[in-house]
């Protein structure tokens, strides 16, 4: 690893921002309050919240932050150049820029001559001015401006030398920081590395040293754009050219095909290339951080990102386990708790012992190779795959099932049987059916018959099962669907084909799925929202063991 001690990167989180211009993504005032405040605990030094006077929800934003500021993050407003023409002191643009009260605004200009001419309809001279000008106003008005040159490096392919000019003018004005954007995101890492370089290495930007931070001004950044799948790639290229800013977003987020992720520069950059970007109790934070913002965006996490996706560190070919047991390095790249994530052993039918009595010390379960009831497992396991069962994507299933095996499965309830009726008016348009589920239970010695609506079928099952059990079990009252998924397993089969659900259920601060399969959609259902209640009690059960040893 080459080692970088001294030199720390400047994190700059932009997921208020750039990240929320994702296609299908869209956030409350309350999601990018709670998001600011989650960047602002992981240690991210600029969280960029918005353009005020965009839009209503950014200037309360700002607003609503103020009642509350961050601990440690600078919190940094964003707007663009003043318009062609208008002196900066007299555009109504800026006026809510001054108006959320930030330290630092970020401004972004125009670098490449195409976007000046075709974009803005101005002149080449005047995009100068206009730099310049509202620049020297920000800095009159009391802020510390970082520049954003947009469209940097197809600019500077173009026309370098007008490129250049726009950084010396924004420079000369009292920008602290110039941050090389690649907007369109076309831009490889060779490319961003001998732009870089030669930017930096021409002299033509250099400044004095500021006598407060005893650095030479400015001070350089990276923005990318993952249009070429290569937004990581070239932050890091920029990186080791010279720059010490990287602006990104949590999980990628952003416009088109994304932002640079520093869910992945970040541990890169630190773990990798021993650059100082977080304290090592944040930097374990982040697969937390990444999970908690997915939530709260309402997008699925990739569980197979790098770093903090939930398969980053899974293993599942039985020579894989087996050497991760002996010797972790041999099939993982750093160690999982240094960003927060863990290393899981994943159950299939491609699964040796190795997997199997892996997969028992998760769960607190001490296994013998040689006791037969490996095999029983293992061959229990295969058999059931055959037949459609998934227990990669649903391991509270597995650890009922391995329960079973061993005689540690103590059935809180047992279900008699069950009916499922679905109800419309024909004709009613403006009547929606509705669903009727009645079950029958053997709970603690006795029978309970129970009956709920739902929209669906699964939702009133699901209503029926609460109801009947909740006097015996009000820890259920916690318990929820978070996501329902059905499989068609063998579609030339028609409607007669085998179906695979996974439902996935939660208490509010632990997750898991359990997995169903039959030729009845119903059946399967049935399988793994029961499989879902009785490993929540489960849960719950182990917990108050814990508390009270």
């Amino acid at each position: 690893m080459t080692t970088h001690a001294a030199d720390r990167i400047c994190l700059y989180d932009t997921t208020l921002r750039d990240g929320a211009q994702r296609e299908g993504l869209s956030l409350s005032l309350e999601d990018k309050l709670r998001i600011a405040r989650q960047l602002d605990r992981l240690g991210i030094p600029f969280i960029e919240g918005g353009w005020p006077g965009a839009n209503p929800k950014d200037v309360q934003f700002f607003w609503q932050i103020q009642e509350e500021p961050l601990t440690q993050a600078e919190l940094v407003a964003f707007c663009s150049t003043r318009r062609p023409g208008v002196a900066a002191a007299e555009d109504p643009m800026l006026q809510p820029i001054l108006a959320a009260g930030t330290r630092w605004v970020t401004l972004f200009g125009k670098s490449w001559d195409l976007h000046v001419t075709e974009g803005l309809k101005t002149t080449l001279d005047e995009n100068l001015a206009m730099i310049e000008d509202t620049i020297a106003f920000l800095r009159s008005q009391g802020r510390r401006v970082i520049y954003d040159a947009e469209h940097w490096f197809d600019g500077y392919k173009r026309n370098p030398r007008y490129a250049l000019e726009t950084l010396q003018v924004a420079i000369a004005a009292g920008a602290e920081w110039a941050v090389f954007c690649d907007t369109n995101g076309g831009t490889l890492p060779h490319e961003i590395s001998q732009i870089v370089q030669a930017v930096l290495n021409a002299g033509c930007l250099a400044q004095p040293f500021d006598s407060a931070t005893v650095q030479p001004l400015p001070l350089f950044g990276i923005h990318t754009h993952n249009d070429s799948e290569t937004a990581v790639a070239n932050a890091l290229a920029a990186v080791m050219a010279g720059v010490r800013m990287v602006q990104g977003t949590m999980n990628g987020y952003g416009e088109r095909c994304g932002n640079a992720n520093l869910c992945s520069v970040i541990p890169n950059l630190q773990l990798k290339l021993g650059y100082e970007c977080l304290r090592s109790d944040q930097l374990a934070e982040l697969a937390e951080s990444s999970r908690l913002i997915s939530e709260v965006v309402n997008l699925a996490p990739d569980d197979h990102a790098p770093f903090v996706g939930l398969s980053a560190f899974a293993h599942k070919g039985g020579i894989h386990v087996s050497a991760v047991e002996r010797n972790p390095l041999t099939y993982e790249h750093i160690q999982p708790e240094a960003v927060g994530n863990r290393r899981r052993i994943v159950i299939s039918d491609q699964s040796g012992l190795s997997n199997i009595l892996a997969k028992a010390r998760s769960f607190g379960i001490e296994l013998d190779k040689q006791d037969p009831t490996c095999r029983n497992i293992l061959q229990r396991l295969k058999d059931l795959e055959s037949e459609g069962y998934q227990f990669e994507a649903a391991e509270a299933s597995f650890e009922l099932l391995m329960r079973e095996a061993l005689g540690q499965r103590n059935r809180p309830f047992e279900v008699r049987g069950f009916q499922v009726h679905y109800d419309m008016v024909p004709g009613a348009e403006d009547v929606k059916g509705r669903s009727l589920a009645t079950v029958k239970l053997a709970v603690n010695g006795g029978d309970i018959l129970e009956a709920a609506e739902g929209n669906g079928p699964v939702s009133a099952l699901d209503a029926a099962l609460r109801k009947a059990l909740v006097s015996s079990y009000p820890e259920l009252e916690q318990f929820y669907l978070t996501d329902y998924k059905v499989r068609i397993l063998d579609g030339s089969a028609g409607t007669s084909a085998k179906t695979r659900v996974l439902v996935e259920s939660s208490n509010g601060y632990q997750r898991w799925t359990t997995v169903g399969v039959s030729g009845n959609i119903l059946e399967a259902s049935y399988l793994a929202v029961v499989e879902g209640l009785e490993y929540g009690l489960l849960l719950q059960k182990q917990a108050e063991t814990a508390l009270t040893t």
